[in-house]
C-alpha cells in the first residue's frame, strides 16, 4: 500500500512537471501561474504545493530532467579514460545532445523555454546561479578531455585545455541557442553536426 502510495506521488509529480512544461512553453515562464499549471495537470494547487514549495523549484525539477542525463553522459565519456582520440570524445558529447534535441521533445522544449521563455529575474534568479554552476561543471569535464587530448599529441603544444574548454563551452552555448531559435530547420539545424565538425578539427594539430 505504501508502495502504491509513493508510486502514485510520483506519477502526480511528473505529471505536474510535464504541464508545467506545456504552459511555460506557451505562456511563458513568468506569466504562467501554479493555478494554471494545476489546471493543466488536474490537479489541486494543494497538490503542487505538496510536491513543490515555488515556480521556482518547480522549473528547476524540469530543467534538471533534462540537463542531469546530459551530464551523466558527459561523466560516462570521461570514465573510457584510454581512447585514442579525446577529441572525438568531445565531439560525440556536443553530437550526442544534438540528437537529444532532435529526437526528444522533452528536451528541445524544455531548453527552448530555458533559453528563450524565459526571463531569470525576481524569483528565478537564484537559477539563472544553478545554470551557471553546472556551465562550470560542464567546462571542466571538457577541459578533462582536452587535457587528455594533449597528453596524446592531438593539440598544438602552446594550446590551453582550459581556454579551449571554456572557448568550446561557448561556441556550443551559442550554437544551441540559436538551434532552438531555428524553428523553420532553414539556418542551423541542418548545419549543426557539420559546424561541430568543424570546431573539434580546427583544434587538432
Amino acid at each position: 500500500m505504501v508502495r502504491q502510495t509513493k508510486e502514485n506521488a510520483e506519477i502526480t509529480r511528473q505529471r505536474i512537471i510535464e504541464a508545467a512544461r506545456e504552459a511555460f512553453l506557451s505562456r511563458g515562464v513568468s506569466r504562467t501561474s501554479m493555478e494554471q499549471i494545476a489546471t493543466q495537470a488536474g490537479v489541486t494547487r494543494g497538490a503542487i504545493y505538496w510536491h513543490f514549495s515555488n515556480k521556482t523549484e518547480l522549473f528547476s525539477a524540469m530543467r534538471e530532467q533534462v540537463l542531469l542525463p546530459l551530464i551523466d553522459k558527459m561523466d560516462d565519456n570521461l570514465l573510457i579514460e584510454n581512447s585514442d582520440d579525446p577529441l572525438g570524445q568531445i565531439g560525440d558529447f556536443l553530437y550526442g545532445t544534438i540528437q537529444a534535441l532532435n529526437e526528444c521533445a522533452q528536451t528541445r522544449q524544455t531548453f527552448e523555454i530555458m533559453m528563450v521563455k524565459c526571463e531569470y529575474v525576481e524569483e528565478l534568479s537564484q537559477v539563472l546561479e544553478q545554470t551557471l554552476c553546472n556551465c562550470e561543471r560542464i567546462t571542466k569535464k571538457i577541459e578533462q578531455l582536452y587535457e587528455r587530448a594533449k597528453a596524446k599529441g592531438q593539440l598544438k603544444p602552446n594550446d590551453s585545455p582550459t581556454i579551449l574548454a571554456m572557448d568550446t563551452h561557448l561556441f556550443f552555448s551559442g550554437l544551441m541557442h540559436l538551434w532552438v531559435k531555428d524553428l523553420d530547420n532553414k539556418h542551423y539545424r541542418s548545419q549543426a553536426t557539420e559546424i561541430i565538425s568543424n570546431h573539434i578539427n580546427l583544434r587538432r594539430k
